[in-house]
């Protein structure tokens, strides 16, 4: 399963992440925005969909540039299979991002995002996002 999600990075430098609802597979830890990459979508478009579906907010598909992946296998399911996760940075969007889908969002300094409760993928995601600030 290809996923991908987005670090919106504010211009003061805070990361937006969303809190998974509590009924989902990971229910209440914290990860960053995105979600599956369907047929016929590129890793962008799907990001695009995603961030629209998820927190009302334009982004340009050309406002995207990939930082990293990280991969394992799907939790919760009956048959787990391989998943990658792929990170894009974003630094300019248009709307007020919104919870749309999740729990809640907030906006996190960076150095702090990696002792969050998060799904066990986005932690080498934050890792990599921290490195590249």
């Amino acid at each position: 399963m290809l996923v991908v999600a987005a670090a919106l990075i504010a211009p003061d430098g805070v990361v937006l992440l969303q809190r998974r609802p509590s009924d989902a597979v990971h229910g209440g830890l914290w990860e960053f925005p995105g979600g599956k990459v369907s047929d016929r979508e590129t890793p962008e478009f799907a990001l695009v969909r995603e961030l629209q579906e998820e927190l009302g907010i334009t982004i340009g598909q050309g406002d995207l540039e990939p930082l990293g992946f990280a991969s394992g296998w799907t939790e919760g399911e009956s048959d787990s299979r391989p998943l990658v996760i792929l990170l894009y940075t974003c630094a300019r969007w248009a709307g007020e991002p919104r919870c749309l889908d999740g729990a809640s969002i907030d906006w996190f300094d960076p150095a702090v995002i990696g002792s969050l409760d998060m799904p066990p993928l986005d932690y080498p995601l934050a890792r990599q996002l921290v490195s590249s600030l």
